[in-house]
C-alpha cells in the first residue's frame, strides 16, 4: 500500500518538480554564460544550448498537465536518456585514460630508442624535492599570470618575472624536466646579455617565447643568437597575455634594441586579456604611459614574492583533488558534448569567439606596443604562432582573420608562422613533442627561429 502511494506521489509531484527545478537550473545557467559572463557577445556559440534549456523548461511545465500513463512513459524515457548519456561519458573518460597510456608508451619508446634514455615521468614537485636536497638554487617556475590570483598583487606590486639567478623547473613534454639559469631579472637569458652596449632581438610572449619544455639552447631565443651570432634578450614566460606582456616591456625595454619579436599564441592570448585587467596594477600600464612599478632595482623583493608564490602553488598541488575536476567534467558531460556538437548542422555548431570587447582591448594594448616601440626606435615585427589542434582537423581561422585585421589596422609587420613554417612541412605535428599536444619541440623553436631571422635582414 505504502509503495503505491509512493509511486503515485512520485509521478504526480515529485518527478514533476524535480524535472522544473533542474530545467530552470539548466536555463539561468546557460543565460549566466552568455549574457553575463560572456556580456551576451557570445550568443552564435550558446545558440543551441539555449535552444535546448528553453526546451526542457516548457516540456517541464507541460508535464504537469500530462496525465498519468504519460507521465510513467516519460519518467522511463528520462532515466533511459540521462542514463545513456552518462553512460557514454563514462566511456569516452575511460578510452580517454586508455589513449594516454598508449600515448605515455609510444613517447617511453620513442625516447628510449633516441636517446637510450628512461622516459622521465616525475612531476614537477617531485622533480623538485629530489634536486632540492643537493642544490639550494633550485626553484619551481612561477610564472606572472600566478600573480593574478594574489589579492595583494591587485594593490601595490605585480612582478612579471621569476627568481632571478636561479635553477629553475619548467616542463617535461620531450622525456625530460626541462631546467634553466635564469638571468639577474629571474628571465631565461645568459645573465652577461645584460651588459651589451646593443641588443639585435628582444623576444617577448609566453611560454612559446620562454622555451617551455626545452633546455638551453634550444628555444627560439638561444637558436637566434646561434644563427645570428647576435645579442638577443628573452623576455617570455608562461602564461602571459597581452597586457602582461606590455607591462614588461615597459619595465624591461632598453633603449639599446633594435628588432622586437612580438609572439603571439592563437591558443589563448586574446583570453588572457580578461583575467589580466582585473589587475588595478596591470591598468595603470594602459592609463598611465608614464607609470612604472621600477621593478629592475627591485629583484630583491620580486624574489621573495616569487618564493613564497611557489610554495603557495606548492601547497595548492600537494592538497588539490584531481578528482573533483574528473566529477565536474563527468557532470557536465563535457566530452560527450564535444562529440555530440561534431554532428549538428554547421550553422548550430558551437563556436565560441573571442567577444568585440576583448578585441578592442587588444587593438588598445598592442596599438600602446607600437607606440612604444617607435618611441625606443626598435622595430616591431608581430609573429602568429599556430596551435598544435590546427592541424588535425577543419580548424576555424575566424580568430587568425581577426587578429590579422586588427594588426593590419595598427600597421605592424605581421609574420604568420603556420605559413612559413608549419604549412612547408608534409606533417607539421614533427614539430610538436612526440607528434603529440603540447608546445613546439626543439626542431620547431629552432625552425620558428630561422625564419624571425631571415625576414628581419
Amino acid at each position: 500500500m505504502f509503495n503505491v502511494i509512493f509511486n503515485m506521489y512520485f509521478i504526480k509531484k515529485i518527478f514533476p518538480f524535480s524535472f522544473l527545478i533542474l530545467s530552470t537550473l539548466i536555463l539561468l545557467y546557460v543565460f549566466y554564460k552568455s549574457q553575463i559572463y560572456w556580456n551576451g557577445e557570445n550568443n552564435s556559440y550558446y545558440l543551441f544550448y539555449h535552444i535546448i534549456s528553453i526546451s526542457f523548461f516548457i516540456f517541464s511545465i507541460i508535464l504537469f498537465f500530462l496525465k498519468k500513463e504519460a507521465k510513467i512513459y516519460l519518467i522511463i524515457f528520462s532515466i533511459s536518456i540521462f542514463s545513456t548519456l552518462y553512460i557514454f561519458e563514462g566511456f569516452l573518460i575511460y578510452n580517454k585514460t586508455i589513449i594516454e597510456k598508449k600515448r605515455t608508451k609510444i613517447k617511453e619508446d620513442i625516447y628510449k630508442k633516441e636517446t637510450g634514455k628512461r622516459f622521465d615521468h616525475r612531476t614537477v614537485f617531485e622533480v623538485y624535492t629530489d634536486l632540492k636536497k643537493k642544490d639550494k638554487n633550485v626553484v619551481v617556475g612561477s610564472y606572472p599570470r600566478a600573480n593574478l590570483n594574489l589579492g595583494v598583487n591587485n594593490k601595490d606590486f605585480f612582478s612579471l618575472s621569476g627568481v632571478s639567478n636561479a635553477n629553475t623547473i619548467y616542463c617535461n613534454e620531450n622525456g625530460y624536466m626541462s631546467i634553466d639559469l635564469t638571468d639577474r631579472y629571474g628571465f631565461n637569458n645568459p645573465d652577461k646579455i645584460w651588459d651589451s652596449k646593443n641588443i639585435d632581438f628582444l623576444v617577448i610572449g609566453d611560454s612559446l617565447a620562454q622555451g617551455a619544455c626545452v633546455n638551453r639552447p634550444d628555444d627560439i631565443a638561444s637558436t637566434l643568437r646561434t644563427i645570428s651570432n647576435k645579442n638577443v634578450i628573452n623576455l617570455g614566460y608562461g602564461g602571459n597575455g597581452p597586457l602582461i606582456e606590455y607591462a614588461t616591456l615597459r619595465e624591461y625595454l632598453s633603449p639599446n634594441v633594435k628588432k622586437i619579436f612580438w609572439l603571439y599564441s592563437e591558443w589563448n592570448d586574446l583570453e588572457n586579456i580578461e583575467d589580466e585587467k582585473k589587475s588595478l596594477i596591470l591598468l595603470k600600464y594602459l592609463q598611465d604611459e608614464s607609470f612604472s612599478q621600477k621593478l629592475r632595482s627591485r629583484q630583491e623583493e620580486i624574489n621573495k614574492f616569487t618564493l613564497k608564490t611557489i610554495d603557495n602553488e606548492l601547497e595548492k598541488k600537494i592538497n588539490s583533488n584531481r578528482n573533483y575536476l574528473i566529477i565536474k567534467n563527468f557532470i557536465k558531460l563535457r566530452n560527450a558534448r564535444n562529440i555530440l556538437n561534431i554532428y549538428l548542422p554547421e550553422k548550430y555548431q558551437p563556436k565560441l569567439q573571442a567577444p568585440k570587447k576583448l578585441q578592442n582591448d587588444f587593438k588598445e594594448i598592442m596599438t600602446l606596443v607600437k607606440k612604444l616601440a617607435e618611441k625606443n626606435n626598435s622595430k616591431l615585427y608581430f609573429v602568429y604562432m599556430p596551435e598544435y589542434n590546427r592541424f588535425l582537423n577543419d580548424y576555424d581561422d575566424s580568430s587568425f582573420f581577426t587578429v590579422k585585421k586588427i594588426i593590419d589596422e595598427i600597421g605592424i609587420s605581421f609574420i604568420n608562422i603556420h605559413k612559413e613554417v608549419f604549412e612547408k612541412e608534409k606533417n607539421p605535428l614533427i614539430l610538436f613533442p612526440f607528434e603529440m599536444p603540447g608546445h613546439y619541440n626543439a626542431e620547431g623553436y629552432k625552425k620558428v627561429s630561422k625564419v624571425l631571422y631571415e625576414i628581419s635582414k
